[in-house]
């Protein structure tokens, strides 16, 4: 039980690195809160907001520019677009630590085998369960019919003829 119970930390480990939010999600590096898909989608966020047309291509001319306080100098886009990389394999390589930490999953075979003995524990434990209500019903009903006999016998102490 112990054993589940860390591979289903595990789970929400992994499963909280790869969704988390964090509340900075355009500067991840900055605030380290940031989680996969976090990282991710600020990256593309940064990589669309702060870089300059580029003509790729002779045959196909810019048609937009943009103002230069709405981009990075080069520089600094480089930089920072190698630190968000950074980010991003560091993160990628924590997930793949923790999926390699995670059990390996056991054969059907087996499963089946372990759900038919926790069913005969369940069956088990049920039928002591009614047992027990069954018991508690009797203990209950002796209880109400010593108590009906005393009060039906109020006669004084001398008229009781009870054997508990």
């Amino acid at each position: 039980m112990l054993q589940e119970l860390s591979h289903m930390d595990r789970i929400t480990q992994l499963q909280d690195e790869i969704q988390r939010v964090s509340l900075n999600p355009i500067y991840i590096s900055q605030t380290n809160n940031g989680q996969l898909l976090t990282i991710m989608s600020s990256t593309i966020a940064y990589l669309t907001a702060r870089s300059t047309f580029l003509q790729v291509s002779e045959e196909i001319p810019i048609t937009k520019t943009r103002n230069p306080d709405k981009y990075d100098p080069p520089e600094l886009f480089e930089d920072n677009t190698k630190e968000l990389v950074r980010d991003l394999i560091v993160k990628a390589k924590q997930i793949e630590y923790l999926i390699q930490s995670l059990p390996v999953p056991e054969p059907e075979e087996q499963q089946a085998n372990r759900l038919q003995v926790l069913e005969q524990e369940m069956q088990d434990a049920n039928e002591e369960y009614i047992q027990a209500v069954d018991r508690a019903k009797n203990l209950h009903r002796q209880i109400s019919e010593y108590l009906r006999t005393m009060l039906d016998n109020a006669d004084g102490p001398s008229s009781l003829n009870v054997a508990i």
